[in-house]
């Protein structure tokens, strides 16, 4: 480790190096097929836009009014880091004007000033997916069933979820009066940080982890006594809709999440195999006046993130990581012949890998003994020597490690008889 703190990296950011990081693209590579199988196309954003875009989650938030990182360019433009993905995707349908309905995810780092700890990073990365332009209680199940299958499909199996509903604008707007004469009523106890945040935002009380104010939240009138006949219908349908498919839920009155943009429903997925301060791993919900205090038309959405840094302590907590992608070659080639091989070992290799097949070798003049405790280390399945007997009859040695079995193979039958025994026996 270098001396020099310059050259190490910031506080509050990680590196990701194998075989974490082969754990990641599993990750990854499962939200993508399930995101694409339900019709999600992958969407990319800038990692700074102008600080309006962001602003728009909500002023009184902590993301936007503490946690940002805000900075002025060469061009004096007033600038922010993406602090989380929902707004970007937004812009970027005000912008393009997609034909609705848009439905896309994303893998993307995100970025917020606050104080790290285990699973929250000052830069952190999140999937997510966003649903633009369908205003259909349906889609929220769909969003909300894509999740569930997605935490299922990793082994999840200690996650629970739950719902509310934030209604509509109008009783929302009178369900905030409420709760803010509430809150008010204990503001002369709880003191000035209290009073400043209902005065501000009481929806932003609801959020706090604050055990002097539990009191307070708990006894606080609930948003669903508050719902118009609209939204109650819309909130009655996403519960059917989740019954139908399986997806058990629990009803949460006091669930807004941190955004000030949500309507409807809302949702948050909480593991049990972590501590219950910080044992979020995804959630999400409607947001459908976003597009257009953007600037765009009257537009529906819904979407949810998941922090892969906490998703990953959740399946390390249930036992449950994915095998690393990429972990282990499927062969190495071990060369026995040499400096007199001239290209044998390196054109093996390459024919192997144009095939599909993953494969590595030693480099460096390595000697045979090396070369074979080279190829146990990696975890391979197969080790391919090439021997001047073996170039003679136009063949290869192939050794199954772990077995210490070893058999000749043509040359020309390699790829497969390699493959064959991989589609017979993956491991």
């Amino acid at each position: 480790m270098s001396g020099d703190p310059n050259f190490r990296a910031p506080v509050g950011v990680h590196d990701v190096l194998p075989p974490e990081s082969g754990r990641w693209a599993a990750v990854i590579a499962g939200f993508a097929d399930r995101a694409t199988r339900a019709g999600f196309g992958l969407v990319q954003t800038p990692l700074f836009e102008h600080v309006e875009v962001f602003r728009r989650v909500g002023e009184h938030t902590d993301v936007v009014h503490k946690e940002m990182y805000e900075f002025r360019d060469k061009g004096d433009r007033l600038l922010a880091l993406r602090p989380e993905g929902t707004a970007s995707v937004v812009r970027a349908y005000v912008e393009h004007r997609p034909l609705p309905p848009w439905k896309v995810f994303y893998v993307a780092p995100n970025f917020r000033y606050e104080r790290p700890q285990k699973g929250r990073y000052r830069q952190h990365w999140q999937l997510g997916v966003e649903v633009l332009g369908l205003d259909d209680a349906d889609i929220d199940v769909e969003v909300i069933a894509l999740a569930a299958g997605f935490y299922a499909d990793l082994g999840l199996r200690r996650v629970r979820l739950k719902v509310n509903s934030m209604g509509d604008p109008d009783g929302r707007a009178a369900y905030v009066e409420a709760l803010r004469a509430h809150l008010g009523a204990h503001a002369g106890v709880l003191g000035e940080t209290f009073r400043e945040r209902v005065e501000a935002s009481p929806l932003r009380v609801l959020d706090s982890k604050n055990p002097d104010w539990a009191e307070a939240i708990a006894t606080a009138p609930r948003i669903t006594d508050h719902l118009g006949p609209e939204a109650s219908a819309h909130f009655d349908r996403v519960q059917e809709g989740l019954a139908a498919l399986g997806v058990a839920i629990e009803l949460d009155p006091r669930l807004v999440r941190g955004f000030d943009y949500y309507t409807r429903t809302t949702f948050e997925f909480q593991s049990d195999a972590l501590d219950a301060a910080q044992n979020a791993i995804g959630g999400g919900g409607r947001y459908d006046g976003l597009a257009e205090a953007m600037g765009g038309p009257a537009t529906p959405g819904i979407g949810f993130g998941i922090g892969v840094e906490r998703l990953m302590l959740a399946l390390e907590a249930e036992d449950a990581l994915p095998d690393p992608i990429g972990a282990h070659p499927a062969v190495f080639v071990v060369d026995g012949l040499g400096d007199a091989g001239g290209t044998h070992a390196l054109t093996l290799t390459a024919t192997l890998r144009d095939a599909g097949i993953a494969t590595d070798r030693a480099y460096g003049g390595r000697g045979l003994k090396g070369q074979w405790k080279a190829a146990d280390r990696s975890g391979a399945r197969f080790g391919v020597m090439l021997g001047r007997a073996e170039v003679e009859r136009d063949a290869v040695a192939v050794k199954d490690l772990g077995r210490g079995e070893q058999v000749e193979v043509p040359r020309a039958d390699l790829v497969a008889w390699i493959q064959q025994r991989l589609e017979e026996s993956p491991s």
